[in-house]
């Protein structure tokens, strides 16, 4: 009797907790403590970007891009962090999270909708995975965005993270963030 006690208890606490919290979730949460970005040529494409407060405690970003050129096969990608336990400058060091520079259409084919749609297409018109090569011409609004993390690491350690998205060809494009990476607390402590 004991054994099948112990059996159901096992399955049953199996059964709770993976769906939510042992299978494969991040255990982090972040803030966004500022961005910035530039466009070497604003006619050709034009970002800016900010960090807005949408709660007491919760932020997010906010932005527009604005692209009137073609993203074709000169046109290269790449993205890479760096991490500080303190936030001071000299403290940063190279993560081994990057995303290797490559064509746009690489890009499009290996990232672009495990990290850039399903974390961002909720709360902007950014184009559907379909539609992404080549690049539509247009004006792009990000409103109010909190990334949801898929895609990313599960595990990351608490600290400062400065990450950078450069787009480079017939213009280039540099859109940087620096977030604070907290561990997530535990409901059942």
């Amino acid at each position: 009797m004991l054994k099948r006690s112990l059996l159901f208890c096992s399955v049953a606490w199996i059964m709770l907790c993976l769906p939510d919290d042992c299978a494969g979730k991040r255990n982090w949460d972040y803030q966004p403590l500022s961005t910035e970005s530039t466009s070497s040529n604003e006619d050709l494409a034009k970002i800016e970007t900010k960090v807005e407060r949408v709660g007491r405690d919760e932020y997010a970003f906010s932005g527009t891009l604005v692209i009137n050129y073609d993203m074709d096969e000169t046109t290269m990608v790449e993205a890479w962090g760096y991490r500080s336990s303190s936030g001071s400058e000299d403290d940063y060091k190279l993560l081994p999270w990057a995303i290797q520079k490559q064509t746009f259409e690489k890009f499009a084919n290996d990232y672009y909708e495990k990290l850039f749609f399903n974390n961002l297409h909720h709360c902007s018109n950014i184009p559907e995975t379909k539609d992404v090569y080549p690049w539509p011409r247009g004006t792009y609004t990000f409103d109010k965005c909190v990334v949801v993390g898929d895609g990313m690491p599960e595990i990351a350690p608490e600290g400062y993270y400065k990450v950078f998205f450069e787009v480079t060809g017939e213009c280039r494009i540099l859109f940087s963030a620096i977030l604070q990476v907290t561990t997530k607390t535990a409901v059942l402590g």
